[in-house]
């Protein structure tokens, strides 16, 4: 996709109130790092009381995946996870706006090489990323260091959508940004050598996905991973990303690339990715995304794990 550009259509009125916001937003994140953290705790506090739909989502998802935790324990992760949500929305516009010299004093790498070998060797990167609350903030940092490209779908408002993305690809120079549903286009950049951003722990729906167990529960994973490895002649290198205690930043870790993979089945494959986004999570549940419905869809004739989760209201 070509670079964003600004149009004048974004001057009018009916986007004033969104640059407005933007733009205070734009002066609180110039506040000092630690009083960004506890501004994102304040606000994590508020969604957690007024989140009332979310809240319920994620509640019934550390139900499911950590039965061994009592209600006590659980309800505490459930407001860890929220005070990390509320993180991110500052950290959001941090990636955004903040100068990358600021941002990188915050960051801790290890595994680098793995890319840079790949790059060396012409080979094709997909990095195999997970829905953890700082995924806005892993992308700008690691960016500064190797140049993602990244799966993207595009905003239903334009000017968001024109900020989001120009505070994205600021730190690639040389990004490419691929449609969600454009497969060729992402064959075509793996094959090219480049890394790709690639996230495969949601529910994307019966049509794309097999059942493979995740915390034990049989839940709906995209094939896809294998498709475009094999495809795409391309290495699957996980990475994540711990936003540390105290203010002291993030450790972002590129981790060895997978072998043998694809491996004798998609099947094989998807339960093999899921061990390892298990694996993962279960280090830091806090951080993770636990308001989406990742077990939405279910395998035929089984009921709804979320029948008395509330729904939100629908707009009229």
């Amino acid at each position: 996709m070509d670079r964003p550009r600004f149009c004048a259509s974004f001057l009018h009125p009916r986007f004033w109130l969104l640059w407005l916001g933007l733009g205070l937003l734009w002066l609180v994140v110039q506040l000092p790092y630690r009083v960004l953290l506890l501004l994102g705790r304040g606000l994590g506090a508020l969604m957690y009381r007024i989140a009332r739909s979310r809240r319920h989502i994620a509640r019934r998802n550390l139900e499911l995946c950590f039965p061994e935790l009592n209600d006590k324990e659980r309800e505490r992760l459930l407001r860890d996870n929220f005070v990390s949500t509320g993180i991110a929305f500052f950290e959001m516009a941090m990636s955004w706006w903040w100068p990358q010299a600021r941002l990188q004093r915050l960051a801790r790498i290890q595994g680098l090489e793995h890319l840079q070998q790949a790059q060396a060797e012409g080979q094709g990167v997909i990095l195999l990323a997970l829905h953890f609350t700082t995924l806005e903030i892993g992308g700008a940092l690691l960016g500064q260091w190797h140049t993602i490209d990244g799966m993207y779908r595009e905003h239903n408002n334009p000017v968001f959508d024109y900020v989001q993305r120009r505070g994205r690809e600021r730190h690639n120079k040389d990004a490419t940004a691929i449609e969600r549903e454009d497969v060729r286009a992402m064959l075509k950049v793996l094959r090219a050598g480049r890394a790709i951003w690639y996230a495969p722990d949601q529910d994307y729906g019966r049509k794309q996905s097999i059942f493979v167990p995740w915390f034990g529960i049989p839940v709906a994973t995209v094939t896809a991973t294998t498709k475009f490895a094999r495809l795409g002649r391309a290495r699957v290198v996980p990475y994540t990303l711990e936003r540390l205690p105290d203010g002291q930043g993030y450790s972002l870790v590129v981790h060895p690339p997978l072998a043998g993979f694809p491996g004798e089945s998609e099947e094989a494959d998807c339960r093999r990715i899921n061990e390892w986004i298990e694996d993962a999570v279960r280090q830091h549940p806090e951080q993770y995304l636990w308001a989406h419905r990742r077990f939405k869809t279910r395998p035929a004739g089984e009921p709804s794990l979320y029948r008395n989760v509330p729904k939100k209201p629908v707009t009229p």
